[in-house]
């Protein structure tokens, strides 16, 4: 049995074991310099097949936790096979375009990435529905219990990080691919950290619903916005303030990472749940839900990618 002071240790080595791990992986990347040197194309296909593989591995989790949620829900709407599906195809078509080479952009995978942008809306639409025609409203009691706004809003994120995948292998010298008038670097390091401070507003209002009763449950909370508000800082740096990018690459880094941990830490919540994983039918429903912790490590790549942008000036704002 798990005591307050195991929770307590078992955090602080969680932490420490990331941040060792995230060191090690930012001692062990290119340095900024030998990504100068390379070509623009190279750093724009690199750029591309990280956001792809952030995209895939968004609609994984969406994917995963619509299943148990809407398998939850016995299907009661024939809707909620929808962002299966989509979901269900962007991450197939993701690890397609993260191990192809081929600077083209592909339009099976666009058409799926718009479509699960659309099928997010729409999810969105149906969950704030959901909310509002409970008894009391909007209401905290609700907020906590009703169908989570923030999941599809996943999906639209997923779609978004790999429809901008294939404009940057679209991109060329003279068309160069902006979203609301910014270029590669600064858009995609907006998108990516306006997702990481709304999926830990998500994430803080789950742990509060368990009273965060395990010390990590407040890293997810605490790290991630920490991360997102240094990227827009070296967004808005551009390629100078050499400290401030690596900073921040380094806690994307922690993101990513501690996005893989989360699944142990709620496995072990599943665990603790009555009858553990020997009644893993009914504790999976009503444990943490396992597939959340990855949209942090897709959204983190996210950042990774627009820190590589960042480092070509050519991607950047004149």
């Amino acid at each position: 049995m798990l005591t307050p002071l195991h929770l307590k240790l078992l955090a602080a080595g969680a932490t420490a074991l990331l941040s060792f791990a995230s060191l090690v992986w930012q001692k062990n990347e290119k340095s900024g310099r030998g990504r100068l040197l390379r070509s623009h194309d190279d750093n724009m296909l690199d750029a591309a097949r990280t956001l792809n593989r952030g995209a895939g591995l968004l609609a994984f989790s969406v994917a995963a936790d619509s299943a148990i949620e809407h398998y939850r829900g016995d299907f009661h709407n024939p809707a909620m096979f929808t962002p299966l599906m989509t979901s269900a195809l962007s991450v197939l078509l993701s690890i397609q375009g993260q191990r192809t080479a081929a600077r083209a952009n592909s339009w099976p995978r666009n058409t799926v990435y718009i479509g699960s942008v659309l099928t997010g809306l729409a999810g969105t639409g149906f969950h704030l529905y959901n909310l509002t025609r409970r008894p009391g409203g909007v209401c905290w009691g609700n907020v906590f219990h009703a169908a989570p706004i923030g999941a599809p809003a996943a999906l639209v994120l997923s779609g978004a990080l790999g429809h901008y995948a294939e404009r940057l292998r679209a991109e060329t010298r003279d068309v160069i691919p902006r979203v609301l008038g910014l270029p590669p670097a600064e858009s995609v390091g907006v998108l990516a950290a306006v997702g990481l401070i709304g999926i830990s507003l998500e994430t803080w209002l789950l742990h509060f619903r368990g009273a965060f009763q395990n010390p990590a449950m407040y890293i997810p909370v605490s790290i991630p916005p920490l991360a997102a508000g240094l990227l827009l800082a070296s967004v808005a740096a551009g390629t100078a303030y050499v400290r401030l990018r690596w900073l921040s690459r380094w806690l994307l880094r922690f993101t990513a990472l501690m996005g893989l941990a989360g699944i142990a830490f709620h496995s072990l919540g599943v665990a603790r749940n009555h009858g553990g994983w020997r009644n893993w039918r009914q504790n999976l429903q009503s444990g943490p839900p396992l597939p959340a912790p990855p949209s942090f490590t897709g959204l983190a790549l996210a950042g990774l990618a627009a820190h590589s942008l960042l480092e070509d000036p050519r991607s950047v704002a004149s």
